[in-house]
Parts: structure tokens; sequence; C-alpha cells
């Protein structure tokens, strides 16, 4: 089986080349299920309900998210009202905080999964323990349901490195999203569980994160309230390629896939 993560969708620029280049991605990688973190896909801040409609519309199976669903306050009744559950917010948020962090489902191919989205607390706010979480989560997921991807949302390398040998061989993927900055450490770890810290940004590169980089720059030196406004040069899609036996749950192989805008798209 084979699984296609895309990192943080920023802005129109990341919503436009998911939409270009996915059929493109399909044809030459050929996932059997699509996922991708969408909490900066309204202008850098947070997701609009359109908006998860518009992207889950585009086959992707499930949309993870992170300190940022909460940007777009329309976003609350939709987290306590949706039907499917395919937009996660990190699920180490307190009891009774609106929405799920955990998807179960099957592919189209009929083959069960599991999407967990969980939140880091170093230099992030402060939340109830990711690990903990993970234990209980992963006690509520059927045991015929081996194939379990996490989604650790988070600042601090180390947090997301312990997180993924906290659950190597309980997981199939821990993959850190949220620093917008791919890492080029993708491994499969001893007992199976791929790993990687940041899939990285799915938006502009010629920027800041995401964002115009003057602004940002002159809110470094000046320290004042600014406001910033979505980059829009060197676009590219970010990802991970995992193959895995669905016998098992365990990750075979992991890969980036990183994708340039065509010129012709611009």
């Amino acid at each position: 089986m084979r699984i296609l993560f895309i990192g943080d969708i920023f802005g129109q620029p990341g919503r436009r080349i998911v939409k270009e280049t996915l059929p493109l991605l399909r044809q030459e990688l050929q996932p059997d299920l699509i996922l991708a973190n969408a909490e900066n896909a309204a202008a850098g801040f947070g997701i609009t309900p359109a908006l998860v409609e518009e992207l889950l519309d585009l086959d992707i199976a499930v949309l993870t998210s992170g300190n940022h669903i909460w940007d777009k306050k329309e976003i609350y009744s939709y987290l306590r009202e949706q039907v499917n559950g395919r937009l996660l917010r990190p699920a180490n948020y307190p009891p009774g905080t609106p929405g799920r962090g955990l998807f179960v489902g099957k592919t189209p191919a009929g083959i069960g999964y599991a999407v967990i989205n969980l939140q880091g607390r170093v230099f992030m706010p402060a939340l109830d323990c990711p690990f903990r979480k993970a234990d209980a989560l992963l006690g509520s997921i059927p045991g015929d349901v081996k194939i379990r991807i996490v989604d650790f949302h988070g600042e601090a390398t180390s947090e997301k490195q312990a997180l993924g040998w906290y659950l190597d061989g309980q997981v199939t993927a821990v993959l850190g999203t949220h620093t917008h900055v791919p890492t080029a450490d993708e491994t499969v770890l001893p007992q199976g569980t791929a790993y990687l810290t940041d899939l990285g940004m799915t938006g502009p590169y010629e920027s800041i994160i995401g964002m115009e980089r003057q602004g940002v720059i002159q809110k470094f030196l000046d320290q004042l309230p600014a406001r910033f406004e979505v980059a829009k040069g060197d676009v590219r899609l970010s990802a991970a390629l995992l193959d895995v036996d669905p016998q098992s749950g365990h990750a075979l192989s992991i890969a980036r896939v990183l994708r340039k805008y065509p010129q012709s798209l611009r």
C-alpha cells in the first residue's frame, strides 16, 4: 500500500499547486491514500468550511491541522457538526474542545487505516501530554486496523524525535508538521515506523515560512504589530511517500516528494 502525506498547505498558492499537481502525482506515484495538513489553507491562518470541502473534493481522504485550526471562528461549528470527521484537530486539546483528533476509515480498496493528529508542547501552548494521548488513542483503534499514521504538529525537533522513538513499532509513521521547513531525516525506525521530523510547507518558498519577506523582517527589526501577506514566489508541493505492508502496518520505505510549480502555470 502506498500513502502520500502532503505538508502544510499554505494559502492560495498552496491550494493551487495541490489542485494542479495532484492529478499528475496520482498518475506518477499511484498512492492508495492521500492525506494533508491544511491548518494554514486560508490566507496562511486557519481554514474555512468551504476550503475544507474544496480540498476533500480533490480526493484527499483526511485533513490534519495544528495550533492555527482555531484562527477562523466559523470552523468551530464545523468541527462540532461535521458528519464524516475528516478534518482533524490535535487530539491532546482538553476534553470538550470542538472536533476530534482521530479518524478511522477504509481506503477505496477496503483497507482499514487510522490517522492521529497530535500537537507538541515545547515552545507551543500548554496542552495535554501528546505521548499519553497517543497511548490512549492507539488503545481505542480496532486491532484489525494496522495502518496508523500520526501527524505530530510541533516546534521542537527533539520532541518530534522522542515521539517517533516512543511509538516505533506501534504506528506506521510519525510525520512532523508546523515549522514549514522540510527536513532531510526520513528513515524507517528499527521496529517498522517511518519517521520524518517535518514534511515542510506546500506553498511559496520565496518567503519567510510562507509570508512576504519584508513585513516579517520589519517585525523582527522594530517589534511592532504587523499584518503579514502570503507570498507568491517559488511555489512548491512538499510531501512524503510511504510504502506500507498492509498486513503488519509496518512501513517498508519513506521518501520525500518535492514538486515545483510549473513555470507555465505561475
